[in-house]
């Protein structure tokens, strides 16, 4: 039987194209599409963003792209067994609302199912918003990992009384039952690659940016390991991954970059763990194991890593030896007792000594900031400022700076108040009582980096600039703001539709 998998519309909050607007391809969405087609179901896709990503429209503060919402229900949905409609970021919680909506009313007889994304920080713990789709229409959460689970309810959904059936299964919810999500996949290494033929690739790289620095024509996404051991408060990890970190071995992963090299041709790999180098053991296994098979890739670690799991120079040098590109860091603040706030561990003398080797092995760093946590006073940020110097100093290429936003899951869920829509739940959260003062900080704080970064890195700067007009970008900080115009550019021409988010 068909199943029909929908990836929702970019949707971007229209004041600030810069922190809001980030293209991830649907990774969970394709592991999904793998496990479906392995137990022998017919997979449709429809990649709303993906199949027309210039297109735009005007949703009240947002900018959606991609196709109008209103031709999915035409998108070969009829006679599926169940819709699959991926709650990917929060930003798009809305949208997946709407479509859930759309489908429901063309096609009542459909199951409709939210799948949740665990892999992301951006991405949200649907059990606690639950409510908000079966308003909308849809049938089921999917809690967890999909791989397993996913094949699990279509194969209960295709048996008489599936629907009520589906009750007993792990990480399933219902609008009178909910199933916590208990278990995980252990032998990561038995699943199929992404089912990355499902899905409009050539579009994305197209667009000419992606979640990570874009210095090759194509590029594809690629998770090497699943959860994290930590457990920050500001983060939505510990509930969607409570069961800890788990990884593929060092030989799977250069299988599926070996893979994907002599499909598609692609030499540049965006690494998307939330914390890919947990095991130093494996993170030189990794290395290892693509310099013998003599594989020219280079490989960025995009979605950030804890420093500390970097254990020396020794591990550094051989990730740059074996194609590392670039590595995001995450100080989150220069106050210890905000971090003791976060619980957040951070020891930053290690990770000024391995920003040091990065640069020197000619890796790109990032350091990642978030401001605004509750009960952060300004003297804390003056320490956050004073470490952006520091770093500036020693070699950090480019830094991040969001603030803190309540996202459901997250220990601060609870927190702050005052926004109308989970869709605004973002890094740019205008609601915020204190934004004002929060975003001038940022602004203040990005223009002192780049400041110092100008005193003590000129030439640097100047290399920025000439890749940036070259369209070779090596930080996200020369790609976001092409993106920023580019999505500026296409959102010109959207009408007005629907009604405000």
């Amino acid at each position: 039987m068909k199943v029909t998998l929908i990836n929702p519309p970019l949707c971007v909050q229209s004041n600030d194209p810069f922190t809001t607007g980030v293209v991830y391809m649907p990774m969970a969405l394709a592991g999904a599409g793998a496990a479906l087609r392995k137990a022998g179901f017919d997979v449709n896709a429809i990649d709303v963003f993906g199949s027309s990503p210039r297109k735009a429209s005007v949703r009240g503060k947002f900018w959606y792209f991609g196709l109008p919402l209103d031709r999915i229900a035409d998108m070969g949905i009829a006679g599926s067994l169940a819709v699959v409609i991926y709650a990917n970021h929060l930003t798009s919680h809305a949208a997946v609302c709407e479509i859930s909506g759309l489908v429901k009313a063309r096609f009542p007889e459909i199951p409709v199912v939210i799948l949740e994304n665990t892999q992301a920080v951006t991405g949200y713990s649907l059990k606690h918003v639950a409510a908000e789709f079966y308003t909308a229409g849809a049938d089921f959460i999917l809690t967890g990992e999909p791989e397993e689970r996913v094949v699990r309810l279509m194969a209960v959904l295709q048996t008489p009384g599936g629907m009520t059936q589906a009750v007993a299964l792990d990480g399933i919810g219902g609008k009178d039952f909910y199933f916590p999500a208990k278990e995980v996949i252990h032998e990561l290494d038995l699943l199929e690659f992404p089912a990355w033929d499902l899905f409009p690739l050539e579009n994305y790289w197209a667009l000419g940016f992606a979640h990570g620095p874009l210095t090759a024509k194509k590029y594809m996404p690629v998770l090497t390991s699943r959860g994290c051991p930590y457990v920050c408060k500001f983060c939505v990890i510990p509930s969607t991954n409570r069961l800890g970190w788990r990884a593929r071995s060092a030989v799977n992963v250069v299988d599926e970059l070996e893979f994907w090299n002599r499909k598609y041709g692609i030499t540049e790999f965006h690494v998307e763990d939330v914390d890919p180098t947990v095991s130093d053991e494996r993170t030189r296994a990794l290395c290892a194991e693509i310099l013998k098979r003599g594989l020219r890739v280079f490989w960025k670690l995009v979605s950030g890593t804890k420093v500390e799991t970097l254990k020396n120079e020794t591990t550094i040098d051989l990730m740059a030896e074996a194609g590392c590109r670039y590595i995001s860091i995450s100080p989150e603040t220069g106050s210890p007792r905000v971090l003791k706030l976060m619980n957040k561990p951070f020891n930053l003398e290690h990770a000024v000594k391995m920003a040091k080797r990065m640069s020197e092995k000619g890796i790109r760093i990032q350091a990642c900031f978030v401001l605004g946590f509750p009960g952060e006073q300004d003297a804390d940020r003056a320490m956050t400022q004073a470490l952006v110097h520091d770093l500036t100093r020693k070699g950090v290429d480019e830094i991040a700076l969001f603030i803190i936003t309540p996202v459901p899951g997250s220990a601060i869920s609870g927190e702050l108040t005052g926004y109308s829509s989970l869709s605004e739940l973002n890094f740019t959260p205008i609601w915020r009582k204190d934004y004002k003062q929060l975003v001038t900080f940022r602004f203040k704080l990005y223009l002192l980096f780049i400041i110092w970064k100008m005193r003590y890195y000129p030439q640097r700067i100047f290399g920025q600039i000439v890749r940036f007009m070259l369209r070779r970008f090596e930080t996200k900080m020369e790609m976001v703001p092409f993106r920023a115009m580019r999505l500026k550019q296409w959102s010109g021409s959207a009408g007005r539709s629907g009604s405000s988010l």
